[in-house]
């Protein structure tokens, strides 16, 4: 799987920075694409994409990829079912090969508990339209013939979840929106913000302010940094997440992205190989994403009992990348009331890759004053004001 920084998608990502726009998006991954992309289809011009880096560069070039909608939040599983849909349609629309292998997610459940919570979320997700079911651990190993059985309850399988290639994803998008006319200004950091009355009026980077009428924090977990340029509290914040390559398999079986939910273990195919992920429960916040392999006797620990034949596999190397958590593991999307003109698409705790297409177009309405597909109003950053319903996400890993 490619882990170079991408390219631009044509000369006109290093443009001279525009000194105004209709839209500034800050954030040049996977989300900040996908709203340029939606954007510019609608008609939208002047949009300009802010990325300090190199596109995709932060927590969208890490290559995981998972697509799903098993989630327990209705909301989440209408999220992911749409975006799915997109990533299968994407060679159409916008036009490009994503990698996608729709091999299934499986999810293995060894208490009661999960095993209750999951049976909910399916009878949810088959309201809905995803082809979701329970498995016995006996189907289970089927679909996947490294496990082991023993201490396995049961577990969840939908067909049409899988993975694809984030980078080709992010150059995707990014190249359909400068087509359209959007220009990416790489290597471009902004330093700060001015408002007049209840508006943003011009977003300052380390190249030039420009005057904008909108902006749409896109930054994943850097969000909370420009939100305060605002004066809007967005409470996101960076945890280091690791992943690893084995070394070249011997026909491997193609198998479901599979998790152990209780650990977080997971693993799904990669080129020739698999990629290995745990959720480190020592990890502590912030921003280092040094790449440090020792987490991966916590992934062989699991291993060793639910798929031994992984526990000792060589790994070639691996990537370390950012979470973007809120306190309810729950997406930002909305609209400020004020400044009125600011627009947030951020926190998605590991879900914004597979939510990106949905999301794009759930910020192309907000922009356009249009009716959102879904209500989103639950995910407005007001719902952590003191007496606000929580949501929190039962499915996370």
């Amino acid at each position: 799987m490619a882990s170079a920084p991408l390219p631009p998608p044509s000369s006109s990502a290093y443009r001279a920075l525009p000194p105004t726009a209709d839209v500034v998006i800050v954030g040049g991954g996977v989300m900040g694409t996908s709203i340029a992309f939606h954007l510019a289809e609608a008609g939208v011009r002047g949009i300009v994409v802010v990325e300090r880096g190199e596109l995709g560069g932060g927590s969208s070039g890490k290559p995981i990829g998972g697509v799903r909608a098993q989630f327990s939040d209705p909301l989440n599983i209408e999220l992911g079912h749409r975006s799915l849909r997109a990533f299968r349609d994407f060679p159409r629309r916008p036009g490009a090969d994503i990698g996608l292998d729709t091999v299934g997610y499986l999810f293995l459940l060894t208490g009661a508990g999960q095993v209750a919570d999951f049976e909910d979320g399916v009878r949810t997700q088959n309201s809905l339209g995803v082809p979701s079911r329970m498995v016995t651990p006996r189907e289970a190993r089927a679909l996947c013939p490294y496990l082991s059985t023993e201490g396995l309850l049961a577990a969840a399988h939908s067909p049409a979840d899988g993975h694809a290639r984030p980078a080709l994803v992010v150059r995707g998008y990014a190249r359909a929106a400068v087509r359209a006319g959007a220009v990416f200004a790489t290597h471009t950091e902004v330093t700060g913000m001015e408002t007049a009355g209840d508006r943003v009026t011009v977003v300052h980077t380390d190249r030039g302010p420009v005057s904008c009428s909108a902006v749409v924090c896109a930054a994943g977990a850097w969000s909370a940094r420009i939100g305060s340029m605002v004066g809007v509290e967005l409470p996101v914040r960076p945890l280091r997440r690791q992943l690893a390559f084995t070394v070249p398999l011997v026909a491997p079986p193609r198998v479901p992205f599979t998790i152990d939910f209780a650990s977080s273990a997971y693993f799904h195919n990669s080129d020739d190989g698999l990629l290995l992920g745990l959720a480190d429960p020592r990890e502590t916040e912030g921003f280092d994403t040094t790449w440090t392999p020792g987490w991966l006797e916590l992934f062989r620990a699991v291993a060793r009992r639910r798929a031994p034949a992984l526990a000792e596999m060589e790994v070639s190397g691996g990537w370390a990348g950012l979470y973007e958590v809120t306190p309810d593991h729950n997406a930002l999307i909305g609209r400020c009331s004020a400044p009125a003109n600011f627009l947030y698409a951020t926190g998605f705790s590991g879900h914004g890759f597979l939510q990106a297409p949905a999301v794009g177009e759930l910020v192309r309405d907000l922009y356009l004053g249009r009716r959102p597909c879904v209500d989103v109003a639950p995910l407005g950053v007001d719902r952590f004001q003191a007496g606000s319903e929580s949501r929190p996400e039962a499915h996370v890993v």
